[in-house]
């Protein structure tokens, strides 16, 4: 494929590389990896097999690996080459940069510095996931991978609960059954789901159901690829305003507005907030 090479103002640009399919790079995209002077890579053999594919010659450039376990100074490196006034072009593995991804530490850095930076927008696992998923998309949270231990994981899940949007993250397939165990128990096990696997290749697959549906389909399924895991926001519960109001005026009289908001909160399974509101409006009647 012919790519337009053209010279690039110092600066960095961030590339958004195929999730999957080779053929979803953009045309732009192709261009800057074939004109920036610097190449930086979460995966540099992934990058540069995908830039084999396209026929986007390195031309004596290498590429530098920017990843969690890069020596320090990469990053400082790369700045003072845009300083220098030359142009960097960064890619994660797979996917837009940033996303879960190292290159965040090389945005921060760039912003804190004051040196140009752009994007060459491309493919995402989270906005594909949802195009596919069947659950509403006028507001999600991407929450990324959860923790590993699995108390620190039903920590992170319970704390997600009211959110009032679908639930976005990436999973470990060797994790997933345990995951979605949790997000039945933390979330509740009639919430709906959607397994998002290999998205964009040959073995693509969706799997819609509960998440009591779907703990049961991988406690014995071992799924292979990379999984995104989508779920539904949940029913905020109904709480008679009457009672509300009674509970709280009742406790308020024997502690304070603290401890009272606690109990009724807890007691009502609503958000502390909205309890708290309720009793700052009743203080405020009887001032």
């Amino acid at each position: 494929m012919n790519v337009n090479k053209q010279k690039l103002a110092p600066g960095i640009t961030f590339v958004g590389v195929p999730i999957g399919t080779a053929r979803d790079i953009t045309l732009r995209a192709l261009d800057v990896l074939a004109s920036a002077d610097i190449l930086a890579a979460e995966d540099t053999r992934t990058l540069r097999k995908l830039m084999d594919i396209h026929g986007v010659p390195l031309e004596g450039r290498k590429v530098i690996a920017l990843h969690d376990h890069s020596k320090a100074g990469v990053v400082e490196r790369l700045i003072d080459a845009v300083r220098e006034g030359q142009s960097v072009a960064y890619a994660s593995e797979a996917g837009m940069p940033l996303i879960a991804d190292p290159g965040f530490e090389l945005s921060r850095a760039a912003a804190q510095a004051g040196v140009p930076v752009t994007c060459a927008p491309g493919p995402s696992a989270v906005l594909t996931a949802l195009a596919l998923g069947g659950l509403p998309t006028d507001a999600f949270h991407f929450a990324g991978f959860l923790p590993n231990a699995k108390a620190a994981r039903l920590a992170s899940l319970a704390a997600l609960r009211e959110i009032r949007a679908t639930l976005v993250f990436y999973e470990s397939p060797n994790r997933l059954g345990a995951m979605l165990r949790d997000a039945a128990a933390a979330l509740g096990e009639d919430r709906t789901g959607a397994v998002c696997r290999e998205l964009t290749k040959k073995f693509e697959e969706v799997r819609r159901g509960t998440l009591a549906e779907l703990a049961k389909h991988y406690a014995t399924q071992k799924p292979k690829g990379e999984i995104v895991v989508l779920i539904d926001r949940g029913d905020l519960p109904t709480v008679n305003e009457g009672d509300l109001t009674s509970d709280l005026k009742s406790a308020l009289t024997e502690m304070s507005m603290r401890d009272a908001v606690d109990m009724v909160a807890q007691v009502h399974a609503l958000p502390r907030r909205q309890v708290y509101q309720t009793a700052l409006a009743l203080s405020q009647e009887q001032k």
